[in-house]
């Protein structure tokens, strides 16, 4: 590519402003989506990693299921399927669940929704249920006050930690421990208030209450049975044989015998975590590739371009070649205009992903969920490259096209 080429191709493209912008439009929107794409994947990536480092390296999730669907299904998710509540799980597993000598603790869970009300302030909330020893389990800071106990839960006390942004709605600036607030009629204690968490599996953790479990099925819900389990093992290293043991006792307790007819799920964080991170990865991965055709059909348009712009300087080729100009001086000028559209294409489709990027970050931290703005490199050398590589070929035919004109049949074009 010599000076006297990128002079001729930058002409011509400047000859055909219209043209030249929708060429570069249409490459760059595919190469902006590519951009927006992968660092979207890596503020997944990010928000999962996140929201599992709430939950100790430790910890294992009982949750009931319908017999037969598949563990990781979402419709099971929380113990809910098809909007039907399943309610295998129970207090009796839970203290099973507990004597298991790789297990630290163990706890239940339940939840529901219902108005907070203090004052003249009311809000529509997530109440969580939980044992007093969920801290373990769960990372929590307090930015007041403190967790509910043993006694407590046991009791059925009427106690309540709310998420930081259910306390500013509710309490605005002033101290929230020690005051009383109402959820279904009935009055609650604040023993404390949770620090920012953000959203955690598409539940914003700062507008939620949590109560002891059995005030929230007893005087709450009015049920036994629990949506979850979670529990905490001792020693890692034994961890896939303690799920493997924990499973045996639930099935023994249901009465079931074949492991296909399981209406429970156990699963490690890790393994959750590797599911989590699979799906991402999957994801990103498909759209890179729909997106990789559309850039591709985006290729054949500039191709098509290319030889319409051939077809309208068959008389500059002429008398360029009939001036001296060699068939690789015009092969390289046409090859040039085509590399200069799709890298210009390229450029444009970085910044223009950037600010798509930016967007989605700024929507996703509205929501409350855990995200980075982060634009992988490895992304822009992809998409300029790709770019290049476009040009180069789908440049080439109407290129060869253009060299292999025969001097003289191209003056008599004019």
């Amino acid at each position: 590519m010599n000076q006297t080429n990128l002079k001729i191709a930058v002409t011509a493209l400047l000859a055909k402003k219209t043209r030249t912008f929708l060429t570069i439009l249409g490459l760059s929107i595919g190469i902006a989506v590519v951009i927006a794409i992968m660092a979207a994947g890596r503020g997944l990536n990010y928000m999962v990693k996140g929201q599992l480092d709430v939950y100790s390296p430790k910890s294992i999730d009982i949750e009931p299921k319908v017999p037969s669907a598949k563990k990781t299904s979402s419709a099971n998710a929380f113990g809910q399927a098809s909007g039907i509540t399943i309610t295998t799980l129970d207090d009796h597993d839970l203290e099973d669940i507990r004597k298991h000598p790789n297990i630290s603790t163990a706890y239940g869970l339940t939840m529901g929704q219902a108005v907070i009300k203090y004052g003249g302030e009311t809000k529509i909330s997530m109440l969580m249920g939980e044992g007093y020893n969920f801290t373990e389990v769960e990372k929590t800071e307090l930015d007041e006050g403190r967790i509910f106990t043993e006694d407590e839960e046991l009791s059925l006390a009427q106690v309540v930690l709310l998420g930081s942004a259910l306390k500013e709605t509710l309490f605005g600036d002033a101290p929230a421990t020690g005051q009383t607030v109402y959820i279904k009629g009935k009055s609650f204690r604040v023993v404390g208030v949770m620090k920012k968490k953000g959203a955690s599996f598409g539940m914003d953790m700062d507008n939620l209450a949590i109560m002891p479990v059995t005030t929230m099925q007893r005087k709450i819900l009015g049920i036994d049975y629990l949506r979850m389990i979670m529990a905490n093992s001792i020693d890692v290293s034994q961890l896939d044989s303690t799920i493997a043991d924990l499973e045996e006792i639930i099935r023994d307790n249901h009465d079931i015998t074949n492991p296909d007819k399981d209406d429970f799920a156990v699963t490690s964080m890790k393994e959750a975590a590797d599911i989590l991170s699979s799906v991402v990865q999957g994801i990103t991965l498909l759209l890179i590739a729909l997106v990789c055709v559309s850039l591709a059909v985006g290729g054949v348009g500039i191709m098509n371009i290319m030889y319409v712009s051939v077809t309208e300087r068959t008389f500059e080729i002429g008398l360029r070649k009939a001036l001296g100009a060699k068939r690789k001086d015009i092969l390289w000028q046409f090859l040039t205009e085509a590399v200069l559209l799709t890298l210009a294409g390229g450029v444009v489709g970085v910044i223009l992903g950037a600010v798509l990027a930016g967007l989605i970050y700024l929507i996703a931290v509205h929501f409350n969920f855990i995200w980075i703005y982060s634009i992988p490199i490895s992304s822009i050398i992809l998409a300029v490259g790709f770019s290049a590589a476009i040009g180069l070929f789908f440049g080439l035919y109407p290129a060869k096209v253009a060299a292999s004109l025969d001097p003289v049949a191209a003056l008599r074009k004019e």
